[in-house]
């Protein structure tokens, strides 16, 4: 037999940390994401009339996915299942829906909350669906990755996403008042903190309530052991030694998260290699997940460079890929490398700019027709009707190029997106386009 650490009757207190301690049990004690939680928004109202539906919580860390969770179970009166997909395999998953399926039975609704679900694999994340169909369970993950690469589509297509942002500073700031003004532990403490104190203390959380709140604990437990029970006073001398690792990351100019990868993207752009390198080195000295940064090289590599140098593509492909089999710091270089070979290689926006104003037309002319000799005929009837007739195989013309040829529908007209530059591979591309579009305005001439 196993003797209890703490018996029933014990006078020893557990400990909680603040940030547990200090964790909203309302919506209308809730800070932050206004978005989604204000009056009138689609989370809020589901709550209101209790009409529950399976989500998506997507943000950074602290911003208030767990939390959020937990008032819906509580708002709605149903049963809270937690579990976590770094530990759990699934055999919990399992445990969890044949309890859920018990309560169901009994007329009682089920959330399964799985943190970090990104960490699920497919066949895990699989598992959810057939109970997330019959109402065993109302879904809800949470994810500080992006759920579009991280999720199943299976999965994606049964929940609503729902995106988190990082808290203000503000909004940090209302967190540390409310804890040292409610907190029964804080306020015998009787601490003080002066308004610069205070908007250093949000800015180092860098808009993370949990990591906010962990600061602050530990600064009043120093200011208490200082202090004696003398009134306490939490100063930008205190803060900065209780987040020094902290402060040397976010001081330095103040950049945000998203503006340091808005920089490195730029200078990626701008055909700068040692600033690209630079704000790399800053972002994942921060704390930066080095698979975020490189899913946004690929996407440089297509939207900056593309068809001016196509091997730039696959180096930032081959630098992803190296990352997830080395790891950090080893894949780390590999990412450097594609940086520095994108920002070094001829550029081009021009599949960028073409694709979009391909979809723009494609948006405002979904109801027009494919022109019949371009339409698929696999049956009798439909070449009785037309399908497919007078359609020209290139490969059979001369330079495999059907010159004349029309592919749009017919009350478009001809359209030109892409416009390839005078650098790299696409100077090539750039001068056989307008060798074929040349032949195509020759052979309009003759037609007419």
């Amino acid at each position: 037999m196993t003797a209890e650490l703490f018996p029933e009757d014990s006078d020893v207190e557990i400990y909680r940390p603040l940030a547990d301690r200090m964790r909203p049990q309302s919506l209308a004690d809730f800070i932050g994401q206004d978005h989604i939680t204000s009056e009138g928004k689609t989370l809020t109202q589901a709550i209101e009339n209790q009409t529950l539906h399976s989500m998506v919580f997507w943000g950074p860390p602290g911003t208030g996915k767990t939390t959020l969770a937990k008032i819906i179970a509580n708002s709605v009166h149903a049963h809270f299942i937690n579990l976590s997909a770094v530990l759990s395999g699934v055999k919990d998953i399992r445990e969890a829906i044949a309890q859920a399926k018990q309560w169901q039975s009994q007329g009682d609704k089920t959330i399964l909350f799985v943190d970090e679900v990104h960490r699920f694999n497919k066949a895990q994340q699989d598992a959810f669906l057939p109970y997330v169909e019959d109402g065993t369970i109302y879904f809800i993950g949470a994810t500080t990755e992006n759920p579009s690469f991280e999720l199943n589509n299976a999965l994606l297509s049964r929940v609503k996403t729902y995106i988190l942002k990082a808290l203000t500073s503000d909004d940090l700031k209302v967190v540390v008042s409310n804890a040292l003004a409610k907190d029964s532990q804080l306020k015998k403490l009787q601490i003080d903190i002066d308004e610069q104190s205070l908007s250093l203390l949000a800015k180092v959380a860098d808009g993370d309530a949990r990591r906010v709140l962990n600061f602050l604990e530990i600064a009043s437990d120093l200011v208490e052991s200082q202090s004696g029970d003398a009134r306490g006073k939490i100063n930008q001398t205190l803060i900065e030694n209780v987040t020094s690792q902290t402060l040397r990351r976010f001081d330095k100019g103040g950049d945000i998260f998203y503006e340091q990868i808005s920089a490195l993207h730029k200078s990626v752009r701008g055909s700068n290699p040692d600033a690209s390198l630079y704000w790399f080195c800053r972002m994942i000295d921060g704390g930066c997940d080095a698979l975020y940064i490189a899913r946004r090289v690929v996407r440089m590599a297509s939207e900056d460079i593309g068809n001016a140098d196509p091997r730039a593509l696959q180096i930032a492909l081959d630098a992803w890929q190296t990352y997830e089999r080395l790891g950090s710091p080893e894949g780390e270089l590999a990412i450097a490398q594609a940086i520095v070979y994108l920002a070094s290689t001829a550029k081009s926006n021009a599949v960028y700019t073409a694709y979009k104003e391909a979809m723009t037309d494609a948006r405002n002319s979904a109801s027009l027709d494919v022109p019949e000799h371009l339409r698929n005929a696999p049956t009798q009837f439909m070449k009785d009707i037309g399908y497919g007739k007078d359609y020209r195989y290139a490969h059979d013309e001369e330079d495999a190029f059907a010159s004349g040829e029309t592919y749009f529908p017919e009350s478009m007209g001809e359209k030109h997106y892409y416009h390839p530059v005078d650098r790299g591979l696409e100077l090539k591309i750039k001068e056989k386009l307008d060798q074929l579009r040349e032949s195509n305005r020759n052979n309009t001439k003759k037609v007419k």
